[in-house]
């Protein structure tokens, strides 16, 4: 049990990663006292697609509505996230056991 929990929290922390070194849409990690936790909310979501082998495209889109919608930004075309939907789908999220 304590392996499996480990082996999510390394997945947790390595979405974390992406999302605050190669997306974030706005801008906040530049400045080093905003806290490194501004896109968790989106973690746990982007895991079960990942989990679920969704493709690179849907996890861009996804990135692209999270932006639009819950953020309030413009909308960008999903080619635009494609790199950061990459490097998300290369987060190895098979299960342990």
């Amino acid at each position: 049990m304590h392996d499996r929990r480990t082996h999510a929290k390394r997945i947790t922390d390595e979405i974390r990663q992406v999302l605050i070194e190669q997306w974030d849409p706005i801008g906040v990690m530049d400045d080093p006292e905003w806290p490194r936790d501004e896109y968790d909310s989106y973690i746990g979501e982007l895991y079960r697609y990942l989990a679920r082998g969704e493709s690179a495209e849907f996890i861009a889109r996804h990135l692209c509505h999270l932006e639009e919608s819950m953020m309030g930004l413009g909308r960008l075309p999903e080619s635009v996230r494609l790199p950061v939907a990459r490097a998300l789908k290369a987060i190895d999220v098979s299960p342990r056991e």
